[in-house]
């Protein structure tokens, strides 16, 4: 096959003495016996994106290797310095269960310390969460986690974490990518100064459980605790580290582990996938459930960051919720709870992001909360409580199974959000009631929302460039009717520009641009098209609504929901 020159170029600058003999050999080996993954590796550098960098590990500049992470490290330290001038400089790392995550950890541990900046590195595997606890609780400028979340067991990844918790957000990322993008791999700094490393654990550890016991705990009484009946699946990640001695210390002790899974294993062997949006990785915590007789199960990503959620339904059997649906919960109890104590006068919010259920927007105004929507990722809501420090942030969260309970951790957190399910959970056994039965009552009171995703993998160079034709095809021949039903809004964030379709009116979006575009349509549905920014997918994002006058009813509305999200999946040919 003919290889392209930017690409013999990248390979030809790989094969010099920078570069180590086993990197050299990897590519000759690539050369000779697989071109097609040569070019793979090298036909672009691996990019930042919604959760900072990821990708299949192996030699080359697409690649997660000690050189591409060597590359970031060198130039965010080479940023540190000119954006902390003056200032000693730390950093704290963490890293999750996959291959190489360790050894990858102390690359950019190596790397950090050669640049004169004191480095905390956790001793061994933890939470994603805990990394951005501990970079306050220690007084970083900078965080980094070597994690490649609920990716298949190939990946890896870097996520870099600033000064107050969140991820990299402007105009931070694009400064560091720009010093970045700079730098050629013959300056990168990678022999360590050892002093400068220091290893931490156990009393991070306890700091950061007694912290997501105060922000996740309302008063349940120690008996409901007792009596709530859990089944917990670490899906083979680094939540084993944390979940059980919080749900512990908490006072929840009645919790069934899926022993199975316990252990962190990089291959996740008895999961196809260990993502807890995924029903089949739930597969073994759902059978322990119904052996046990358990109330409500929850599976955390490797690295700890999502968790999934299945509860009883009204027939008494294990049901799986949906992020949207925890959100909802989750909120609407911290509302409540913090409207009994008397916190509530108009100065708080809640956030959430683009893609997610409109329903949380009717939870905040029943409640007399804001709630501030960004676009996709945790960072944009941690960027919020940076951007308003005058008013107190609740919790918020988004459809993919992520939630973020105050502000001690400025991203997704499955070890609070753990926590506090139980507590809505135990909560509503002791009065009689059922987790499903809460969120009935919701819709009922809020309108019954539902949603539906459409994720369409399409791998590799020929992928992105389908993914990239069919976000033009939608800009170029944009839908104007949809299951019968006139587009009446469209709003595509990469033009910052919502256009109303009756009127012909535009307005500008004040958000950053991204490759996002969100149809409504007259009858209140909302379908976004995003393509994935860590994941060789683009993603179909439908939200539909309705009426709900009783729980009696729920049966027939939701069949009628589920018939639109069929029509709509049908009229804009995802199916």
């Amino acid at each position: 096959m003919d290889i392209k020159q930017n690409i013999l170029d990248a390979v030809n600058e790989w094969l010099t003495p920078t570069f180590d003999t086993a990197t050299q050999e990897a590519i000759k080996e690539l050369m000779t016996t697989s071109p097609k993954d040569l070019e793979e590796s090298f036909y672009k550098n691996l990019e930042f994106g919604t959760g900072g960098m990821r990708g299949v590990m192996g030699v080359g500049n697409n690649r997660i290797n000690k050189y591409t992470l060597g590359k970031s490290t060198q130039g965010l330290s080479d940023y540190l310095h000119t954006a902390f001038p003056n200032q000693p400089l730390k950093a704290v790392i963490a890293y999750d269960c996959r291959h190489n995550s360790d050894t990858l950890a102390k690359v950019v541990a190596d790397v950090f310390s050669a640049n004169g900046i004191h480095v905390y590195l956790f001793s061994s595997l933890r939470p994603t969460p805990e990394l951005s606890f501990a970079l306050k609780y220690l007084g970083c400028q900078c965080g980094i986690v070597l994690t490649a979340s609920h990716n298949p067991p190939e990946y890896n990844g870097y996520k870099v974490y600033w000064e107050d918790g969140g991820q990299i957000v402007p105009p931070e990322d694009e400064g560091i990518i720009n010093v970045i993008e700079n730098l050629n791999y013959d300056q990168i700094k990678f022999t360590a100064n050892e002093d400068l490393i220091e290893y931490i654990d156990t009393e991070v550890d306890q700091a950061f459980i007694k912290s997501s016991i105060e922000n996740a705990s309302f008063n349940t009484p120690a008996a409901a605790k007792e009596n709530l009946n859990i089944v917990f699946t670490s899906l083979h990640g680094t939540s084993i580290t944390l979940v059980p001695d919080t749900l512990s210390q908490a006072g929840y002790t009645n919790v069934h582990i899926v022993e199975e899974q316990r252990i962190p294993n990089g291959d996740f062997p008895t999961v196809k996938s260990p993502n807890p949006e995924e029903p089949e990785a739930l597969a073994m915590a759902l059978a322990l459930a119904d052996k046990t007789n358990s109330d409500i199960v929850i599976g955390t990503d490797p690295d700890c960051d999502r968790l999934g959620v299945a509860v009883r339904n009204n027939e008494g059997q294990m049901t799986l919720l949906n992020g949207n649906q925890t959100m909802i919960l989750m909120t609407a109890f911290l509302l409540e709870e913090w409207k009994k104590a008397g916190k509530i006068n108009g100065k708080q919010f809640v956030g959430s992001t683009i893609v997610s259920t409109p329903m949380i927007m009717e939870l905040a105004t029943a409640y007399d909360v804001q709630c501030k929507v960004g676009l996709t990722g945790f960072k944009w809501i941690a960027k919020m409580i940076k951007d308003f420090p005058e008013l107190q942030f609740i919790g918020g969260g988004e459809e993919s199974f992520g939630y973020m309970v105050g502000d001690a951790v400025r991203d997704k957190d499955a070890v609070a959000a753990t926590l506090l399910i139980c507590e809505v959970a135990a909560q509503a056994k002791a009065k009689g009631s059922t987790v499903y039965k809460e969120l009935l009552k919701l819709y009922v009171a809020h309108g019954f929302y539902k949603e539906h995703l459409i994720s369409i993998t399409k791998k590799g160079m020929e992928g992105l460039v389908e993914i990239n034709q069919m976000m033009i095809s939608l800009r170029e021949n944009p839908v104007k009717e949809i299951n019968g039903q006139r587009v009446i809004m469209l709003e595509d964030y990469k033009s910052s520009v919502a256009k109303n379709l009756l009127t012909g009116e535009e307005e500008i979006i004040a958000m950053p641009k991204a490759d996002v575009l969100i149809y409504y349509t007259e009858d209140g549905s909302k379908i976004c098209a995003r393509p994935s920014g860590t994941e060789p997918k683009i993603k179909f994002y439908i939200s539909v609504n309705a009426e709900l006058d009783s729980i009696e009813n729920f049966t027939k509305v939701e069949a009628d929901l589920n018939e639109k999200i069929k029509n709509i999946i049908i009229a804009m040919q995802l199916n």
